[in-house]
């Protein structure tokens, strides 16, 4: 554990070939506290951030997600989608849902434009199927196409129909799980407004520089959801995902860091060493 935390000055650069995945927390990117409220200077900083990751690692492959924020959980909170929709007012809250968070996703393409990049989005609820929440269903030759032809593939938090559940939620970082197993990146970086996971939260006075399988069990207790409304899990819920995933992929590594201070992004994504790393070893 260690109790400061430094950014980088000279980060390592990372390999030109390999698959970034890189997500830009609800957190971060909109006031959780207040419904449906974007921070536009935060996002067109991390916006700029990755252009200059591209200028600088021009075949640098990267799949970008993004929460929803204050654009999406309340309303899932309202009407309980996460866990199914089975009424014809789940179903409204289902569109109100999706309504709120193809909002963010909006603005969030729309600012990476702005930044020069060639961003698309690839929402899931219209084109994936899950069943219990995980996904069945999901043709990824657009993605992949995307990708291919050096086109930045945006991915969010977003509503899905399950043939168990009627209806749910995905969160990026379900996402994130299901396309790391079929594409295999080779870092997985979550950026929210925490340096990472504390040992100590809410004080946050103690990081933990690294978690792995074999040290998870002892963390159980300083795990703690998020202190805004987040109907996809909080802490927990990412770190558990992350460990599953650095299991099953060899090599993978995950970062939980803060997108907070400038030049964070472009430092982690050419290979800055930040937060808490999650591996399997």
């Amino acid at each position: 554990m260690s109790v400061n935390f430094q950014y980088p000055s000279t980060p390592t650069p990372q390999h030109p070939g390999s698959l970034t995945f890189l997500k830009l927390g609800g957190s971060l990117i909109t006031d959780k506290n207040k419904t449906s409220t974007v921070r536009p200077d935060v996002l067109a900083r991390l916006a700029g951030e990755i252009a200059a990751t591209f200028t600088a690692n021009p075949d640098m492959k990267l799949v970008l997600g993004h929460g929803s924020g204050s654009f999406g959980h309340k309303a899932a909170k309202k009407y309980g989608t996460r866990q199914g929709v089975h009424t014809p007012e789940g179903w409204r809250g289902y569109a109100e849902v999706w309504f709120q968070a193809s909002a963010l996703n909006r603005l969030v393409v729309e600012a990476l434009q702005a930044a020069g990049l060639p961003a698309i989005a690839f929402p899931i609820s219209a084109a994936a199927v899950t069943t219990n929440g995980k996904v069945t269903t999901w043709n990824l030759t657009p993605l992949k196409t995307a990708l291919e032809q050096s086109l930045l593939p945006v991915v969010y938090g977003d509503v899905v129909v399950d043939t168990e559940l009627g209806g749910t939620i995905l969160s990026t970082e379900d996402i994130f799980q299901h396309l790391a197993l079929q594409l295999e990146p080779g870092r997985i970086l979550l950026a929210g407004i925490e340096a990472g996971v504390w040992a100590d939260f809410p004080e946050c006075t103690q990081l933990i520089e690294t978690i792995t399988p074999g040290s998870a069990a002892q963390l159980s207790t300083v795990l703690g959801g998020s202190a805004a409304t987040d109907v996809t899990g909080g802490m927990a819920s990412k770190v558990a995902e992350m460990l599953a995933l650095v299991a099953q992929i060899a090599g993978l590594e995950v970062s939980i860091f803060s997108g907070q201070e400038p030049g964070a992004i472009k430092d982690t994504l050419l290979g800055g060493k930040m937060g808490t790393r999650i591996s399997a070893a």
